[in-house]
């Protein structure tokens, strides 16, 4: 089997890392400082058309295929991992009513996602509900020709920026997603700040007073939030937060490499050194498996094969805790240099940190991969022992 990017993707490929080296990482120390995307930058992001890069051409977006997406966000997690946290959440959205929308709704919402003149956010996290997503606590009733939300919602990525949001609420006590607005009567949005990596993700906190809306935002069917709407929505966050962590791998090695040839210890270029040489080879291979995850996932997303559900999982697992081992190695590399935000290691390694946390933690990743394993394991084994019987039973009959 030959793994190799096709012309097109490749030609992507330059641009985006032309984009990201001219336009993104000028901006990166700022964003982090600023705790906020800078205007001029989003600016830009929006006139290059990458936050409709998974929305089809019909409605304005680029219409790209997993693979080359999964480039676009290996090339912005090399910039700043808060513009490609940006790229999700808008994709997160878009998607959501590209696939669960009524024709009203696709029309009305996805045009202004795909060109950037709306942007959305994912409402699903609350004060007490993290990975046991069922468990939520907003409630939504109808009334009339309304839906009234009452709930709290936090740790909301561009939550701050946002225009529309997806918010998952307890309905008839079931699961159900509805599209919010903004300037929605009863919503407010409290900004958050300091938090340790991705800075400037601009989380928020929502909440909802006897917040009301109108029921045709209703996003597909009552108690469809969790299981059609939002899994979804999170596979595609786990894909493009996979991609975007071997994109942050790749910054560090290359920071790494440039400071291991310049630094001199002891008469000579630290790059000498056997125990440099040994956590860059790591960074190198690591990275380099963790890309063939995401492009393995990105193929079978764009084939329609159910088994890239697993393997997204598989992917974000990997890539996510490789880039923790990759930023510290680079910390190690700078010593107490990379200690300091005179050197961008420094963002690197809070950055990193984040990424074991966000669309599923780094333990139920391994809960969910060990538990698929073993049902696969007992599946192989009925399928043998009926493979077996049959075996027998012709060899009786001869």
């Amino acid at each position: 089997m030959k793994v190799e990017l096709n012309a097109e993707q490749l030609m992507w490929q330059e641009q985006f890392k032309d984009f990201v080296d001219s336009e993104i990482i000028p901006y990166a120390s700022l964003n982090d400082s600023e705790e906020r995307i800078h205007p001029e930058l989003l600016a830009k992001i929006t006139e290059a058309g990458y936050l409709g890069s998974m929305l089809p051409k019909e409605y304005g977006g680029m219409e790209l295929d997993n693979i080359t997406i999964g480039i676009l966000n290996e090339e912005v997690g090399r910039g700043c991992s808060s513009v490609r946290s940006l790229l999700t959440v808008q994709g997160m959205v878009g998607l959501a009513i590209l696939r669960w929308g009524t024709e009203q709704q696709r029309q009305y919402w996805l045009p202004a996602l795909a060109t950037g003149t709306t942007l959305g956010s994912f409402g699903l996290t609350e004060p007490s509900v993290g990975s046991d997503a069922k468990s939520i606590e907003t409630t939504a009733v109808l009334d009339g020709d309304e839906y009234i939300l009452n709930g709290h919602k936090k740790w909301i990525t561009m939550g701050q920026l946002a225009d529309v949001f997806l918010i998952l609420a307890q309905c008839e006590n079931k699961p159900t997603a509805f599209i919010v607005e903004r300037d929605s009567i009863g919503f407010s949005v409290e900004p958050m700040s300091g938090l340790l990596g991705a800075r400037a993700s601009m989380i928020a906190e929502l909440k909802m007073d006897s917040c009301r809306i109108p029921k045709e935002n209703l996003l597909g069917q009552v108690g469809t939030g969790l299981s059609h709407v939002a899994l979804p929505c999170l596979d595609y966050g786990r894909y493009t937060i996979a991609c975007g962590c071997v994109g942050l791998a790749k910054a560090c090695l290359d920071a790494s490499v440039h400071y291991a040839n310049s630094r001199i210890q002891f008469g000579r270029a630290i790059r000498e050194n056997q125990m440099i040489q040994k956590m860059i080879t790591e960074m190198s291979v690591n990275m380099k498996a963790a890309r063939m995850l995401c492009y393995r996932a990105g193929y079978l997303r764009d084939v329609g094969d159910p088994e890239s559900i697993m393997e997204t999982w598989t992917a974000k697992y990997f890539a996510s805790t490789m880039v923790n081992k990759v930023a510290s190695d680079a910390v190690q590399i700078h010593g107490a240099n990379g200690c300091h935000r005179d050197y961008p290691v420094e963002r690197y390694y809070r950055d990193a940190r984040i990424n074991e946390i966000i669309e599923g933690t780094t333990q139920m990743h391994e809960i969910l991969i060990a538990t698929q394993e073993v049902v696969t394991h007992r599946r192989e084994m009925r399928r043998s022992n009926k493979a077996e019987k049959v075996k027998d039973s012709a060899n009786r009959n001869v």
